[in-house]
């Protein structure tokens, strides 16, 4: 991608231009806005404090969905609210489906059922689910036997079980998905800079006209000018908003999601199980995802941190409400485990898991729009509201919108066959296949670079190949080892003990592209142990 890549570059273009939108914040809802934007001809810049999904957006349940939870409580209390809000999800499901095939995939969920009233029970709102996806709907929704349950899913506890209904969401890789919308919004003719700071919001009489701007890795300082400023940045909304004015009210509720991921032996490689009961009257989800299994997750009011922790109290929760249906899972099955804030918008004395997960567009007296609120799978209609209001309010130059139907980069040109081509070139099966989903058509680049004497592992029983370090430092915006085993792999999320073994390999490999010297290696290396050992 040439200079699009280069940093001194990017910070040049920043310093020098004036932009028609100006975004903070590099999670799923400003690369959304970036790419929304940049598509439809307008000049953008995207800043992030530290690295594309950093936070929230690499740590979500891994699904493209409706929300089965928020069709029940609709349905409940007749809140038309949850009720549009799962129909534009589904809508939206379908987009990112197609838009990103080498990120993402349907995936069956089973819902095991042990009380008869809950087979007609489950099987009639999975039924209204379906319906709600209109002609975009995925696999049809059935009842299985408690025989056909288990082939499905051998884990499953069989004593009273009456059956399971089956139905059909999206998976996908949350962070890849990220960087590659900031990558797609770069050649859209986006500016888009990870690991730098808004510091300050510029005013003129009144009214914002950019903001001032650190680069956390070089140091420089800079300001950047454009006519609309965004702020993206999910449970640090507030914090922004402070910048503009002191005295605004907060917005936001943060909830805290915690998941942990098991060994790949407790959930079939093409089926997940949606579980409908726990202590506290929510679901949690056991799912298959990239050679580990997921669960969770937890809804609890969480302060705003950068990287929140996990506590021992929050694993041995989700472990109680699995038991039921998977048996007894020993505490150290536990191979990683992560803490995502959820954005909710505020409603007073609300129970943040009742709290709905639809988005606002607000706009100060200053002119500052934040966008905030939503899921992930609604990233596209957060971001196409904000940039049509913006475009109305502001008078922007912007075309139609396009990003319906705008493959992400690894998605352009992608071949479903691509897999079999690598295992034709002598890669291992699993390498291949990995290579094939997490980088789509660009996998060739880095099948080149592996073939070029980059095809050791990092991590042994895993995919991941140094040939991926250094196409990700060249090519990903990738500055830190943990950029590389956290988000642009998915190694830290998986296991941290493997992980943290990878780390003096990458932090090599890293520094001789990057120059660093010794020193530097060792103090990268320092940083990144001591991070994954915290909080990943």
């Amino acid at each position: 991608m040439g200079d699009t890549m280069n940093r001194n570059h990017l910070l040049e273009q920043l310093s020098t231009q004036t932009f028609d939108l100006l975004v903070i914040g590099g999670g799923a809802s400003g690369t959304g806005v970036a790419l929304e934007a940049a598509s439809r001809g307008l000049k953008v810049a995207l800043l992030e404090r530290y690295d594309f999904a950093e936070g929230t957006s690499s740590r979500s349940t891994k699904l493209i969905h409706g929300g089965v939870r928020y069709l029940e409580i609709a349905v409940k209390t007749f809140d038309r609210v949850q009720l549009n809000l799962v129909r534009d999800a589904l809508h939206e499901r379908s987009i990112m489906l197609r838009n990103a095939p080498h990120l993402s995939r349907p995936l069956w969920l089973l819902t095991p059922l042990y009380k008869p009233w809950e087979v007609p029970y489950y099987y009639t709102g999975l039924k209204i689910y379906e319906l709600l996806s209109g002609p975009q709907h995925l696999g049809r929704s059935h009842y299985l036997s408690p025989q056909e349950t288990l082939k499905r899913f051998p884990e499953v506890q069989q004593a009273g079980l009456k059956g399971a209904v089956a139905y059909q969401d999206g998976q996908f890789d949350d962070a890849r998905f990220n960087l590659e919308l900031a990558l797609t919004a770069i050649q859209q003719g986006a500016v888009a800079l990870n690991n730098t700071e808004v510091t300050g919001l510029l005013k003129r009489e009144g009214r914002l006209v950019g903001a001032a701007v650190k680069d956390r890795l070089g140091g420089r300082e800079l300001e950047v000018t454009a006519k609309v400023v965004v702020n993206a940045t999910g449970p640090f909304c507030d914090t922004i908003r402070h910048l503009d004015d002191p005295q605004a009210p907060p917005i936001l509720k943060a909830s805290s999601g915690v998941h942990i991921v098991l060994d790949k032996q407790y959930s079939p490689p093409d089926t997940g199980l949606l579980i409908p009961h726990t202590e506290d009257g929510r679901v949690v989800f056991v799912l298959p995802w990239q050679g580990g299994t997921l669960v969770g997750t937890t809804d609890n009011p969480a302060p705003v941190s950068d990287h929140p922790k996990v506590s021992e109290e929050e694993i041995r929760y989700i472990l109680r409400q699995v038991q039921p249906y998977l048996g007894e899972i020993p505490r150290p099955a536990v191979r990683s485990s992560w803490s995502g804030l959820r954005p909710l918008v505020s409603r007073p004395d609300a129970d943040t898991a009742k709290l709905a997960r639809d988005h606002l567009v607000q706009e100060s007296p200053s002119g500052l729009l934040t966008l905030t609120g939503g899921k992930w799978t609604t990233y596209r209609k957060m971001a196409l509201d904000l940039v049509n209001y913006a475009v109305r309010r502001f008078g922007l130059p912007a075309g139609e919108s396009r990003t319906a139907s705008l493959p992400l980069l690894g998605g352009q040109g992608f071949d479903p066959g691509g897999a079999e081509r690598l295992k034709a070139q002598g890669f291992p099966g699993d390498v291949a296949e990995h290579l094939h989903h997490a980088f789509g058509s660009r996998a060739a680049e880095v099948a080149r670079i592996a073939a070029e004497g980059h095809a050791e592992r990092l991590a042994p029983n895993w995919p991941y190949l140094e040939a991926e370090v250094l196409y990700s430092t060249r090519f990903e915006l990738a500055h830190t080892p943990l950029d590389i085993l956290a988000r642009r792999t998915r190694l830290a999320f998986l296991d941290t003990q493997a992980a943290l073994a990878a780390i003096p390999r990458v932090s090599a490999l890293m520094g001789q592209e990057l120059g660093w010297s010794p020193q530097e290696i060792a103090n990268q290396a320092e940083a990144a142990q001591a991070q994954l050992l915290q909080a990943i």
